[in-house]
C-alpha cells in the first residue's frame, strides 16, 4: 500500500514538472526566438500582401534567392560526397593522425566565417597564394559566383561528415561480413548495403548544409564583392537594403529565408521520426 501511494506521488510530481518545464521553455524562447521571428511577418504584412509581394518580386531579390539556392546546392551536394567519403575512410580505417585529421574536418563550425572569407581571399586573391599564378590570366575566382560558392563549401566542411560519421560508426558490421562472404567487392558492399544504411543520416547532413549555406553571411560577404544582380546573395540583398533604408525590400527576402529554414528543419524532424518508426 505504502508503495503504491510512493508511485502515485511520484506520478503527481512528474505531471506537475511537465508543465512547468513546458512553461519555462516557452517562456524562455518567447522573447529569443518567437518573437523576433514573428516580427519579421507581422512587419512585412503590416502594408498588406500586395506591399509585400512587390517587394519580393523585385527583380534584385529575385536574382539574391535564386543565386543562393543555387550556390547553396551545389556547395550542399560537393560537401555531402566529402562528408560520405571522409566518414568512410575515418570510421574504417585506423592510421597515425586520424584524430588530427577529425579535428581538422571539424574546424570550420569554430572559425567566425568573416575570418574564412579572409583566408580565401588570402589563398585566392590576387596576390594570394594561389591566385598570384591566376593573376595574368582570364581565370578569377573572387568575387564570383565561384567565390561563393568556395566560401559555402568552407563554412559548411563539417555538417554533413559529423552527421554521416556517428551514424557510420553505430552501423552493425554483420551485413558487410555477410556481403563479403558471399563475394562481394567493397564497392558493391559500399553501394548495396553501407550506402542504403546511411540514407537517414546523408539526407539530414544534406538538410542541415543547405541550411547553412543559404543563410551565410559573413564569408560571403567578404569574397563576393556585393554586385547586385551578379554576386549578391539573399542575406547580403537583406543587408544592402537595410543599410539603404529600404525595410520593406530586406524583410520580404527575410521572410523567404525564415520559411525555407524552418521547411528544412520541420522536414529533418519529420524524417527522423519516420525512419526511427
Amino acid at each position: 500500500m505504502a508503495r503504491k501511494k510512493d508511485l502515485q506521488a511520484v506520478a503527481r510530481r512528474t505531471d506537475l514538472a511537465r508543465p512547468i518545464g513546458v512553461g519555462v521553455v516557452v517562456t524562455a524562447m518567447l522573447p529569443l526566438v518567437i518573437l523576433p521571428l514573428a516580427s519579421i511577418f507581422i512587419f512585412g504584412l503590416s502594408k498588406g500582401p500586395v506591399h509585400f509581394w512587390e517587394a519580393l518580386v523585385n527583380p534584385a531579390a529575385l536574382f539574391s534567392l535564386k543565386l543562393s539556392i543555387m550556390t547553396s546546392s551545389v556547395a550542399t551536394a560537393c560537401n555531402v560526397v566529402f562528408g560520405i567519403i571522409a566518414a568512410y575512410v575515418l570510421s574504417k580505417y585506423e592510421f597515425p593522425g586520424d584524430s588530427s585529421l577529425t579535428i581538422i574536418i571539424s574546424l570550420p563550425t569554430a572559425i567566425p566565417t568573416a575570418v574564412a572569407g579572409f583566408a580565401l581571399l588570402l589563398l585566392w586573391g590576387r596576390s594570394g597564394l594561389l591566385g598570384q599564378f591566376l593573376e595574368h590570366t582570364d581565370i578569377q575566382v573572387m568575387f564570383t559566383t565561384s567565390a561563393i560558392i568556395l566560401a559555402n563549401i568552407f563554412v559548411t566542411f563539417p555538417l554533413a561528415f559529423g552527421v554521416i560519421k556517428p551514424a557510420l560508426d553505430n552501423l552493425d558490421t554483420s551485413y558487410e561480413d555477410a556481403a563479403e562472404t558471399i563475394g562481394a567487392t567493397r564497392w558493391q558492399t559500399f553501394r548495396y548495403v553501407v550506402l542504403p544504411s546511411l540514407r537517414g543520416a546523408i539526407i539530414t547532413g544534406a538538410l542541415l548544409t543547405f541550411a547553412r549555406s543559404i543563410g551565410e553571411f559573413g564569408s560571403t560577404i567578404m569574397v563576393s564583392g556585393n554586385l547586385a544582380m551578379k554576386t549578391q546573395t539573399a542575406p547580403l540583398y537583406i543587408y544592402t537594403k537595410f543599410n539603404e533604408g529600404d525595410i520593406e525590400g530586406a524583410n520580404a527576402i527575410a521572410a523567404v529565408l525564415a520559411i525555407i529554414s524552418f521547411a528544412i528543419f520541420s522536414m529533418i524532424i519529420v524524417f527522423r521520426k519516420r525512419l526511427g518508426r
